[in-house]
């Protein structure tokens, strides 16, 4: 990588010299000069669009899949992007995370720095895979016992089984279906908000007429109780996972760089995009949650149905309107999985490419066959078994399961600080501008 970094920096001088006040208006190199810039040849096809790529990130994010995958977390308690969109402009690369801090670092800190990040990175998303499959399993199964009227309860190998399942059935689509990918990123989008919005307009109406009345806003935005064997402030502080772990999916954009068209303008607003809307609409949703379910906290926990957001549709809109929404977050859970297995193995294809990964060789070699040409399907592959490996731990306990989360959220977050550190620490005048730009809020 160190070659990498001297080619990039004497190719990239001229840059430097025209942003010396700040931002070069003029427009970037096309894609594939830009990424030979930073040292790579183009071998990935770029067929993703800005709103696609903003798609995927906003897909992983899923909003109500997520806030239904996390309430255990959030509930018992009682009811970073500008810097990004800088480098991921200035170096649009899949790797992204590990490079920007390789590039930023000091001599002496940056190999064992974008190691470690590279790391991070890797086991953050695999993660993610998990704990989004697993969440979709349980689910699904919900959805089963809801059917059964409560009736029926899975057991850990039938979540596991399905689970399994739903994973190589990401892998199996991610390979073959590639070339419509990015048609079903946009169609996500709208899918999401469609949902959203339907959520929050029937569950207050559902509340109000059949079981008011509809929580006030002291309790929605005041009300602080503790489910939890952790002290009320822990309980308080846990209950973060659940929005961290939702909107952390931003960096998904950078990890399909070589994969966009424009890609120095794309990933950047992906990235901004993303991560404001996600975070404007949840808030709403979370609210109108909060406001329209039951208030024994204990009880939707422990739902019958196995999924404490099942059990609020189905107080709010009894059992038809609860099954109907439940197939829709299904849904859009299902292709949240699969955007972030797309995201997961393009930034593992990438640290392949700089030999960090055991068996690198073997799985940086991108397809040529037809229907899978220009796709790191050995990598597709790599992720899905190691994905199906760590979920494992859902065989254990409820409280192992939850470990997928964290290894999600305690993976990225490390993964997401370090660049930002070593620019802050180490950069100083060697950031050069891409074609979007913030200027000095980017560090403020």
């Amino acid at each position: 990588m160190d070659d990498t970094m001297e080619k990039f920096t004497s190719q990239t001088s001229k840059r430097r010299q025209s942003t010396a006040t700040g931002h070069d208006s003029k427009p970037q190199a096309g894609d594939t000069e830009l990424l030979a810039t930073l040292g790579y040849k183009q071998e990935l096809r770029r067929h993703y669009s800005t709103i696609q790529i903003f798609a995927v990130a906003f897909s992983i994010m899923g909003l109500l899949p997520s806030i239904a995958s996390t309430l255990a977390f959030s509930m018992p308690a009682g009811p970073v992007g500008m810097v990004w969109a800088d480098m991921a402009s200035a170096m649009p690369t899949a790797g992204g995370l590990y490079f920007w801090t390789h590039y930023f670092a000091s001599e002496k800190w940056k190999n064992p720095l974008s190691f470690l990040v590279g790391y991070s990175n890797t086991i953050g998303l695999i993660g993610g895979i998990c704990s989004i499959d697993y969440g979709f399993a349980n689910m699904l199964l919900s959805v089963v016992s809801l059917v059964r009227d409560g009736n029926w309860s899975a057991t850990r190998p039938i979540i596991y089984g399905t689970y399994v399942a739903t994973v190589f059935a990401h892998g199996f689509i991610a390979i073959f279906f590639a070339r419509i990918m990015p048609k079903i990123q946009s169609a996500c989008i709208f899918l999401n908000i469609a949902l959203v919005v339907a959520t929050v307009i029937a569950l207050p109406l559902g509340k109000a007429k059949n079981s008011p009345p509809v929580n006030p806003g002291s309790y929605v935005f005041g009300e602080i109780q503790n489910h939890t064997t952790w002290p009320t402030g822990w309980a308080f502080i846990m209950a973060w996972l659940s929005p961290i772990w939702t909107i952390g999916a931003f960096d998904s954009c950078v990890h399909m760089s070589e994969e966009a068209t424009h890609a120095a303008r794309a990933v950047p607003l992906g990235i901004i995009s993303s991560a404001g809307l996600c975070g404007l609409l949840g808030f709403v949703s979370l609210a109108v949650i909060a406001s329209s379910m039951g208030r024994n906290i204990e009880g939707i926990l422990d739902s019958k149905f196995g999924q404490p957001m099942t059990q609020i549709y189905y107080d709010a809109l009894g059992k038809s309107g609860a099954l109907g929404f439940m197939v829709v977050v299904m849904i859009v859970q299902f292709f949240m999985g699969l955007s972030i297995v797309l995201a997961a193995s393009r930034q593992s294809w990438a640290f392949s490419r700089d030999g960090a990964l055991p068996l690198s060789s073997f799985f940086r070699k991108v397809s040529q066959h037809a229907f899978m040409r220009y796709q790191p399907v050995r990598m597709v592959c790599g992720i899905v078994v190691a994905s199906a490996l760590i979920g494992l731990l859902c065989l254990i306990d409820e409280a192992a399961a939850s470990a997928l989360f964290s290894l999600a959220v305690a993976g990225n977050d490390l993964a997401w600080l370090t660049p930002i550190l070593a620019r802050l620490l180490w950069g100083g005048d060697r950031f050069i501008p891409g074609e979007f730009y913030t200027g000095a809020e980017s560090v403020a």
